[in-house]
């Protein structure tokens, strides 16, 4: 008999996933780092921005969490580093000076 033993792929949705996780994660991580109101341009796209981007980066590791049990928790899964890029961006807000 013949065993599958084909690697496993990523879905679109997980690779999604993840790179809206970095997205949201390096938006707080640069507004957080440089003053966004020096320039009146990206001052008011980031007060345009920052309600969506703050929705993403709480929704989207528990969006992970979710597809993850759903694909039976594989380790080699972006899900599961999209939540902890999401945690650790949390943690940085709340905790972070």
């Amino acid at each position: 008999m013949k065993e599958n033993s084909s690697p496993f792929k990523n879905s679109k949705t997980s690779k999604m996933v993840f790179t809206l996780s970095i997205i949201a994660s390096g938006y707080w991580w640069v507004a957080k780092g440089i003053n966004v109101y020096s320039n009146a341009i990206v001052g008011a796209t980031f007060e345009l921005l920052w309600l969506p981007v703050l929705g993403m980066l709480f929704l989207l590791p528990i969006i992970s969490l979710v597809l993850l049990v759903k694909e039976r928790v594989n380790l080699k899964s972006l899900y599961i580093y999209s939540i902890l890029i999401g945690m650790a961006t949390i943690f940085f807000m709340i905790f972070g000076k």
